[in-house]
């Protein structure tokens, strides 16, 4: 079990940058993938970003490769999300995940964190 709590959400314009941070409590995160999703008002929550226990690979969607970075520090029980090129579309909830690196589901959530794009 762990505990998340995403933080960094914000307004920003189109074009800017942001970073998000998950931090998560209990002393076996670098046990868990985690992950990052997003869910805009009226629509179904899409996937972001993954990254593998150890840092050493990550995953993207194709909306976001190119402008998003995932990254993790697990000595300091966080995830990070680093936005850039920020476009309208990006404009929604975030919020980070984690899972056995073995499962196919997402059993651990935080509560999310707002992200609003501005044109």
């Amino acid at each position: 079990q762990v505990q998340l709590v995403e933080s960094g959400g914000g307004l920003v314009q189109a074009g800017g940058s942001l970073r998000l941070s998950c931090a998560a409590s209990g002393r076996t995160f670098s046990s868990y993938v985690m992950g990052w999703f997003r869910q805009a008002p009226g629509k179904e929550r899409e996937f972001v970003a993954l990254i593998t226990r150890s840092g050493d690979n990550t995953g993207y969607a194709d909306s976001v490769k190119g402008r998003f970075t995932i990254s993790r520090d697990n000595a300091k029980n966080t995830v990070y999300l680093q936005m850039n090129s920020l476009k309208p579309e990006d404009t929604a909830v975030y919020s980070c995940a984690a899972k056995s690196p073995f499962g196919s589901t997402w059993p651990e959530w935080g509560q999310g964190t707002q992200v609003t794009v501005s044109s």
